[in-house]
């Protein structure tokens, strides 16, 4: 440890007026969970802002790579700058206590009374609406770790509760070459919410990390596979993912802006690889601002990416730079029309085929409102 880092322990001995903190990654990643009292300053915004040169300057990144240069430019601008040794991850991974049994039983009970409305209702909607189980089916709840997979978990162990018809879970892990260090938060944040994960390990990350056109695209696929690849051997027939409704409206707009095409991410799919495969998302309807309500209510601090190349890869921001946009503009839209996000997931169930020009059937068939006009 060089004379500039400032690991947690020392940070929490420090006074509160002596220092200001500053965690420089990006808005979305600072809103998903960040070290209390810090505020966000992005790492290319830093030269544009001045800080009390009569405190000390913490800062801190994902896990520690980006910081040390951020501190050199501080301090060869006068200011006394010090970075947190790991970054936010290592304060994480200090700050993630396990629960006695009656903490984990309150959290289950919130799911029950307080979030039952807005969390467990519309989960078990879009399950019967979307017909997406069976009696019988067996089902690999897939967890990457965030907050809505390990929720998604959460809310199907209540579903099981229930027990209206048959079927069975299996909560699936897969570690694509997580750090030590990440992998350790998934596994305590289970064991906090009382989820009996299954782990397998890939090496997905290291096949990847040579790849210079859509990384991340590439990285999603090969996940998904091997996710399907897993649950197979494991006698499921579904898989589930934890895509919420605010994804879905998201989706729908990026493809527009993006990809120029109107689509959506359906509730549900057949696989075309895995034969007898199918993937659903029991979260559909469940909003995002509620998870959010969900995880701060209880305390639970989950990792947004798991990629241990995040810090140092400049393409993989760039589908995620692409959403930020999408939800900035939703969020603007929406203050003066409410009904904004809700016109948004009902297009693309009112589609008129009437009034479009062309249109690709489910075979790939391309039709054009001039097939027929005469």
């Amino acid at each position: 440890m060089n004379n500039f880092e400032l690991k947690t322990k020392e940070l929490a001995q420090k006074a509160a007026d002596s220092f200001v903190i500053v965690d420089i990654r990006d808005k979305n990643a600072y809103s998903y969970g960040h070290i209390p009292g810090s505020i966000n300053i992005p790492a290319e915004q830093l030269a544009e802002i001045d800080l009390p040169k009569a405190k000390d300057i913490v800062l801190y990144c994902r896990t520690g790579n980006v910081s040390h240069s951020a501190v050199k430019q501080l301090r060869e601008k006068g200011y006394n700058a010090f970075e947190l040794t790991g970054g936010y991850y290592a304060w994480l991974s200090e700050h993630i206590n396990d629960l006695d049994a009656d903490s984990a039983n309150r959290i289950e009970e919130g799911l029950r009374k307080k979030y039952a409305r807005k969390l467990f209702t519309p989960f078990a909607k879009a399950i019967v609406q979307y017909n997406m189980l069976q009696p019988n089916d067996k089902v690999a709840v897939c967890m990457s770790g965030g907050k809505d997979s390990m929720l998604m978990a959460k809310l199907f162990q209540e579903l099981k509760r229930h027990n209206k018809f048959p079927f069975e879970l299996v909560f699936l892990v897969m570690d694509p070459g997580y750090s030590p260090e990440n992998r350790e938060i998934i596994e305590r944040n289970a064991r906090l919410l009382n989820i009996p994960i299954t782990v397998f390990e890939t090496d997905i990350f290291e096949n990847v990390f040579e790849i210079d056109k859509s990384p991340c695209y590439v990285c999603a696929r090969m996940r998904r596979g091997h996710l399907y690849n897993k649950a197979k051997e494991l006698g499921c027939n579904k898989i589930a993912l934890g895509h919420h409704y605010d994804d879905v409206i998201e989706t729908i707009l990026m493809g527009m802006l993006y990809g120029a095409q109107v689509q959506t991410m359906m509730p549900k799919l057949k696989s075309t690889n895995f034969e007898g495969m199918e993937l659903i998302r029991p979260m559909y309807l469940v909003r995002e601002k509620d998870i959010i309500a969900w995880r701060n209510d209880n305390n639970l601090q989950f990792i947004q990416c798991a990629c241990k190349f995040t810090d140092t890869c400049t393409s993989c921001g760039n589908s995620d730079s692409k959403r930020q946009k999408v939800k900035e503009l939703i969020r603007t839209l929406k203050q003066d029309d409410p009904q904004i996000e809700q016109n948004i997931f009902k297009s693309v169930e009112n589609v008129n085929l009437a009034t479009v020009i062309a249109y690709k059937d489910k075979n790939g068939v391309k039709h054009t409102f001039t097939d027929d006009y005469d």
